[in-house]
């Protein structure tokens, strides 16, 4: 069964367009709150759900709108303010909720936000319970008489815990004294949070995007614009750099030089470094974007490597199928499931920093040996309803472009899941040839869609 509203992560939309509104936020948690209240709980206790936000500003409306609906189903609510979504998945672990909830678009502007939901054990819902919330919006609000109403509850130490929390993933025997960080928050939901972390590790942590305003969340700063990172640790003399974005589940970092490591690179170091301390069960989890440089190179370690379906939530499944830890996407979500239950940047940071420190590297000289391959993507609109992919023109140029490539690169076409869009990508090791091809392929499709 096709979900009418979920997508892969959640909701997720233009504030004020439906359905980012707070009726259909507050028909949302009524339903949700219904089909909770319905699952097996405590006897005598009314289920209780987290509510934790990213620093949008249209996340106060929408909060009192979840809340609204939630109560009015009876369900006692735990309201965090603004958190990281990975600690809205602790908390409703360690917390033994029904359910946790976050309020983000994550990387998008501030004009967008989401809805998205995490089950009691931190992990993304299970498909037949966004089914029967989705069938839940069908129906009307009947409020519950007023002694079996929710209520609501300000979770003031929520920071703390989440700190203390990430804190304790890295050994207590080692610290990160001597190392200068720069920290950049995207003034997004780990603006309070993360140079704690680090600096209470022992590091000099110099951080940025950390003067939230409700509007400039993931505006110039953070893991989708790392450009004043880059300069920062450069003028700081740093040792490096951590970027974050607005809801704190996706991490890339900068070397001492300012050279971008995106989340293949990360990953890459991670995996090493387990494999190496036999702390590697079975082996890494990509995408279908994941480099190829990334993919030889584990292979070159006796590394097994499966690429799953651009998204964390397919990551998350293809881990979980194959018993194993350690997956993630190039754009920054890492997955480390003997840390957490889900995707977490400043614990995924920490995991860099800890294979940094045994080895006694800097993050240059981890990455030294891994060569990544240069990629082309274009974007390439095309006419609703056509399919470039079932074309013969199309399938020629591709079979062209692999035969240039020689073995030494790949191609992958993929629609978009929300715009009209053939995402054409190809890479391999002569930068010249992929942009060639990527281009090659890319007129034959535009052809075809002003046909």
């Amino acid at each position: 069964m096709s979900r009418k509203y979920f997508g892969t992560d959640g909701i997720r939309g233009r504030v004020g367009d439906f359905p980012i509104t707070p009726q259909f936020v507050m028909n949302l948690g009524y339903a949700a709150g219904k089909v909770l209240a319905s699952a097996e709980h405590t006897v005598g206790e009314r289920p209780a759900v987290l509510i934790g936000k990213d620093t949008r500003i249209s996340g106060y409306m929408l909060e009192s709108a979840l809340q609204a609906g939630l109560i009015a189903a009876g369900v006692d609510v735990y309201l965090a303010g603004p958190i990281p979504t990975p600690a809205v998945a602790y908390l409703t672990r360690t917390l033994r909720l029904q359910a946790g909830v976050v309020i983000s678009a994550s990387h998008n502007p501030y004009e967008d936000n989401g809805i998205k939901f995490f089950s009691a054990m931190g992990t993304k819902l299970p498909d037949e319970i966004e089914h029967a919330i989705e069938a839940g919006l069908e129906g009307d609000i009947v409020i519950e008489s007023s002694n079996h109403l929710g209520k609501a509850k300000r979770l003031d130490d929520a920071v703390g815990r989440y700190i203390e929390f990430c804190k304790g993933t890295f050994p207590s025997s080692m610290n990160l004294r001597g190392m200068k960080i720069v920290v950049d928050c995207a003034h997004g939901a780990t603006y309070h949070i993360a140079r704690n972390v680090f600096h209470e590790l022992g590091a000099e942590v110099v951080a940025i995007g950390v003067h939230p305003d409700g509007k400039n969340i993931n505006h110039g700063y953070g893991a989708t614009a790392p450009a004043n990172l880059q300069k920062a640790v450069v003028e700081h003399k740093a040792d490096l750099g951590i970027a974050l974005d607005g809801d704190g589940d996706r991490l890339v970092m900068v070397d001492s030089a300012g050279v971008l490591c995106d989340g293949d690179q990360l990953l890459y170091v991670i995996a090493r470094q387990r494999k190496e301390q036999g702390r590697l069960p079975g082996g890494v989890v990509g995408t279908l974007m994941s480099n190829l440089a990334f993919e030889h190179a584990l292979q070159k370690m006796d590394i097994p490597f499966m690429r799953a379906k651009v998204g964390d939530r397919y990551v998350m499944e293809l881990l979980t199928q194959q018993g194993w830890e350690l997956g993630g996407e190039n754009s920054g979500h890492i997955i480390c499931l003997d840390k957490h239950s889900t995707g977490d940047g400043i614990v995924s940071a920490l995991e860099v920093l800890l294979s940094l420190h045994v080895k006694n590297q800097t993050l240059t000289e981890a990455l030294s040996d891994l060569h990544m391959y240069p990629q082309v993507l274009i974007n390439v609109r095309v006419a609703r309803g056509v399919d470039c992919l079932k074309h013969a023109e199309v399938a020629a140029a591709v079979a062209e472009v692999e035969l240039a490539l020689d073995g030494r690169g790949r191609v992958l076409l993929r629609p978009s899941g929300t715009e009209p869009l053939l995402r054409v990508m190809v890479e391999g090791e002569d930068k010249a040839l992929v942009e060639q091809s990527a281009q090659r392929i890319a007129d034959v499709v535009r052809k075809l869609s002003a046909a």
